[in-house]
């Protein structure tokens, strides 16, 4: 008899997590079915992610030290930081510029009224942060003590010690030979983690889903339905059409064999809400199924959970312009280009967790003079639409991994 692939249980728990949660959505939440099934679902997805969180930190350690050193010179390493921040600001752009295009020709919130949301907005208290002070706040953020870093699990400080060590193993040269191996050694042992844990990724990711088709306010949903629409809409467009066209035209790689190659990391990226949980599954597809050499993979793909958010830049423009409607402001072609970089940089400081958007969104709002007090009318629909953005966040981080090792391909630099 035939096993199963893993691909093909991921896929069969993600069906059965979704037709679950409609089920018990149904039923109501005072079913002693529904209480007892979102126990079991909540003990099992809150195992998998604790499992993924485990290994994060030390899987971003090592395969960034290790992804820096074994670049070996300093041109390719030049090389490969350039083309991993030009691809980055690339497909963030594009995608702002989409969600704005969109957002000025469909109007969202343009017929709904703002005292609908009046409880939601009376409810919420916005931390309000002047744009000096986040910039200052994320300098902040990014030099911190290592070993309080590692142990808080603040991935965009480990993210830079590990650059900065990794950068110290290449000057040093085979004076540290043996601390590089080390290195090699821990990342392998760590993979290995990934694949134990994987086995459980078709529970994890059915638990997972469950519990989020069945917990949705489908009133709120139905209020905010053109909202919604428009931002699914522009995502999955950014995800389907824009960066699998970049693909191709850099790679000839056609959309069909990537996501084949990536469907374990977008899967996990969509019921995990989270592409720094994700990023165990996403280097392990890069490398295993995508065929991303580990250096490139170990670079690329860990600075872009942190950095590279496509996903979450437009929906931070969308909903920028969504809320101007929403209290009747019309913002100026200057005032829009202030959002497009602010939704950019904010974007790039938001953290990989899930409903990160929401953080940085209070900065976009400030930029323009919008009310921060409005984001409580995303709160309820954004858990749903976080599921879409950061699949195409994840998508983001392998198809730049794929991008960059073409580019070195094409330079000579990939020797």
């Amino acid at each position: 008899m035939s096993k199963i692939s893993l691909n093909a249980q991921i896929l069969w728990g993600t069906l059965i997590g979704v037709l679950l949660g409609l089920w018990f959505s149904q039923l109501g939440q005072d079913s002693n079915i529904t209480q007892s099934g979102m126990y079991v679902a909540k003990l099992v997805g809150t195992l998998f992610i604790d499992l993924l969180r485990m290994v994060l930190i030390p899987l971003v350690f090592t395969s960034i030290i290790v992804g820096v050193a074994n670049l070996r010179s300093h041109r390719q390493m030049n090389r490969v930081w350039q083309g991993t921040l030009a691809f980055f600001a690339l497909t963030m752009a594009l995608a702002i510029v989409v969600g704005l295009t969109a957002a000025n020709l469909l109007q969202p919130g343009g017929g709904l009224q703002i005292t609908l949301f009046q409880d939601a907005m009376q409810g919420f208290q916005a931390t309000q942060m002047s744009i000096p002070d986040f910039f200052a706040h994320f300098l902040h953020s990014l030099f911190q003590n290592p070993i309080a870093a590692l142990a808080q699990g603040n991935v965009l400080a480990v993210v830079v010690f590990a650059l900065l060590f990794g950068i110290a193993l290449v000057v040093g040269g085979e004076r540290y030979r043996n601390i590089l191996t080390l290195m090699q050694e821990a990342l392998e042992l760590i993979l290995m983690l990934v694949g134990w844990i994987m086995r459980l990724a078709p529970f994890g990711i059915m638990a997972l889903l469950l519990q989020l088709i069945a917990t949705q306010d489908t009133g709120l949903l139905t209020t905010l339905i053109k909202f919604v629409v428009i931002v699914m809409g522009t995502t999955l467009f950014h995800g389907l059409v824009i960066l699998p066209l970049i693909l191709y035209l850099t790679t000839g790689m056609t959309p069909l064999k990537f996501w084949r190659g990536a469907r374990e990391a977008l899967i996990t990226a969509l019921a995990t809400s989270s592409s720094a949980a994700t990023l165990p599954v996403t280097l392990r597809c890069a490398e295993q199924h995508l065929h991303v050499k580990r250096d490139v993979a170990g670079f690329v793909i860990p600075i872009g959970a942190t950095m590279n958010m496509d996903g979450t830049a437009l929906y931070e423009a969308i909903a920028a312009l969504f809320i101007a409607n929403l209290v009747g402001i019309e913002l100026s072609f200057m005032q829009q280009m202030i959002v497009f970089l602010t939704a950019m940089l904010a974007a790039m400081g938001a953290p990989g967790i899930p409903s990160a958007g929401m953080v940085t969104m209070v900065v976009v709002l400030q930029s323009v003079g919008l009310p921060v007090e409005a984001v409580a009318i995303l709160i309820p629909v954004d858990r749903i639409l976080d599921t879409v953005r950061t699949m195409v966040n994840v998508e983001g981080d392998m198809v730049g991994s794929l991008v960059v090792q073409e580019w070195l391909k094409r330079d000579g630099a990939d020797e």
